[in-house]
């Protein structure tokens, strides 16, 4: 069963260009369409600036969207009035990459876990305590950490407590932006396999988003790899990894450490900075830094087209769709 539907969803947003400069837009998610089952991960990996946490944020209306449409388990949700949606926001939760900023610092762990609860009126007051020690435990801390505050705890302590104020409601969909990028790696091990423990015990669907290939590979059903605001590749894990396709996901592949350098993946690329958003032409985004490009690359876009059932690719060595 689809729980989350996405359709050429877009964002824009305004900014200033330089000091008496107009106003310009941008666009970090730029016709997007995906689909997650219920129970499954969808993993989204690029670069840093390419629109994986804005794409997280509207998909839960953090951000508000400028086109496109959002399914949510069945329901459209995308221009739902507030006081409609809030039936919604229960179920869909998120945690951010970073649990230092994402903790209010003057509330301890018990206030942190109790405010979802009472917002959303999950249970009554006498069964409160209970539900936030459960759920405190679940994620691996103890009860002699409720009158704690957030800067008393390390950072994986931190980033439990923020897991466990996603998972508190029972949600069915979280989204999970970089949860573990600002750990150290000892630590994003166990914040790894908390989150997959998590989601088997609890029926949880994820959206993870990561420019760490590794946690996504692990924790990953699908993965989808963007670049400047849009999917280049989607695809089983298994598929994407073992036949990838797109020359940016054969670029992410290649930047992969592995033991022996004389097996790392031989790839003849444009290794400069990422475009910005505000320059981005009309034709294939991947254009300026692509060892294949041809003539067409640089006057139309290519859709994100099936080349076989669980493989689609943006590209057009693998199909000749033109996306104006």
């Amino acid at each position: 069963m689809k729980l989350l539907k996405v359709e050429r969803l877009i964002k824009d947003f305004s900014i200033k260009l330089g000091f008496f400069g107009g106003k310009h837009v941008i666009r970090p998610i730029n016709d997007v369409s995906f689909e997650i089952d219920e129970g499954e991960t969808l993993g989204v990996v690029g670069e840093s600036g390419c629109g994986k946490t804005t794409l997280g944020r509207t998909v839960i209306r953090l951000y508000e969207p400028s086109g496109g449409k959002i399914y949510f388990d069945g329901v459209e949700i995308t221009n739902l009035k507030e006081r409609q949606f809030r039936n919604f926001r229960r179920n869909m939760q998120i945690v951010f990459q970073d649990p230092f900023s994402s903790l209010n610092p003057r509330m301890t762990v018990y206030d942190t876990l109790a405010r979802p609860l009472r917002i959303h009126k999950v249970v009554s007051k006498s069964e409160e305590k209970d539900l936030i020690v459960s759920t405190l435990e679940s994620v691996g801390l103890k009860s002699e950490h409720l009158g704690r505050f957030p800067h008393e705890f390390s950072g994986g302590q931190r980033q439990r407590i923020a897991i466990a104020r996603a998972i508190i409601t029972k949600p069915k969909f979280i989204v999970l932006d970089e949860p573990t990028s600002a750990l150290d790696v000892s630590v994003q091990a166990q914040i790894a396999n908390l989150l997959k423990e998590l989601k088997q015990k609890l029926k949880l669907t994820y959206l993870f988003i990561s420019h760490d290939l590794s946690v996504i590979q692990f924790l990953s059903d699908k993965i989808a790899v963007m670049y400047l605001g849009q999917i280049v590749e989607m695809g089983t894990a298994e598929t994407v990894i073992r036949e990838t396709l797109h020359p940016y996901t054969k670029l992410l592949f290649s930047s992969i450490p592995v033991p022996d350098p004389e097996k790392r993946m031989k790839f003849s690329i444009d290794v400069s900075e990422v475009p910005s958003l505000a320059n981005i032409t009309k034709g294939c985004p991947f254009f300026d830094r692509c060892p294949s490009r041809m003539k067409e690359c640089k006057e139309f876009r290519p859709k994100l087209v099936n080349v076989k059932e669980d493989h689609a690719v943006a590209c057009f060595l693998y199909h000749n769709e033109i996306h104006q």
